[in-house]
């Protein structure tokens, strides 16, 4: 259970932070960064939330909106997860860790909103509509948070399911923002080397 009674502390003042198993990293070693751009993913999808709260008649809408919120609370438990070094030891209390059953899910989404999907023949162009626009953000936050991770993994031990569901999920995004532009309807195409005449 987190408590939070008192919001500074002072301690990372010299540029350290606390890590969930009481040892102290500096603030920008790839273990903060990695939990520090989940956040920011977080965050940003916070915003893509309350964008879809604006059409509250569209049970689509409503849908995505649910498992935005869904997402989110992945993202908490993805932060705890990056946050807690893998112990050398037997651990007395199990670290909160991301689950293969939290990637599968991921997974089963991606293939239910692709199924609708006519298939691209070109990249598209970030945009459409607002909350698409917004969307394809996230998606590019999801995308550095994997590569921290990666970063992360190349030099710690680190729960493998973590660095998966960041991949996926930043699949899932690109496919809800095709699902926010009228099922693709919307989507902007990449015309390659149009403004070079």
């Amino acid at each position: 259970m987190v408590k939070l009674n008192k919001i500074y502390t002072r301690t990372g003042d010299n540029g350290s932070t606390g890590l969930t198993d009481g040892s102290r990293v500096a603030k920008h070693s790839p273990r903060p960064q990695a939990y520090g751009s989940v956040d920011e993913l977080n965050s940003s999808l916070g915003l893509v939330y309350f964008c879809l709260n604006k059409n509250d008649a569209d049970n689509q809408y409503i849908e995505i909106k649910n498992l935005i919120k869904e997402i989110q609370n992945d993202l908490f438990d993805l932060g705890a997860d990056l946050s807690t070094p893998i112990a050398k030891t037997k651990e007395k209390y199990p670290a909160l860790r991301i689950q293969k059953a939290q990637v599968d899910k991921i997974e089963k989404k991606i293939d239910k909103y692709n199924s609708n999907l006519t298939p691209l023949n070109s990249f598209i162009l970030p945009g459409g509509s607002e909350v698409s626009s917004l969307l394809h953000m996230s998606r590019t936050i999801a995308r550095r948070a994997e590569r921290d991770t990666s970063l992360l993994c190349s030099e710690e031990t680190i729960n493998t399911q973590s660095l998966i569901y960041l991949n996926r999920l930043s699949d899932l995004l690109f496919v809800l923002c095709r699902v926010l532009n009228e099922n693709g309807l919307n989507d902007i195409l990449w015309i390659p080397g149009l403004n070079q005449d």
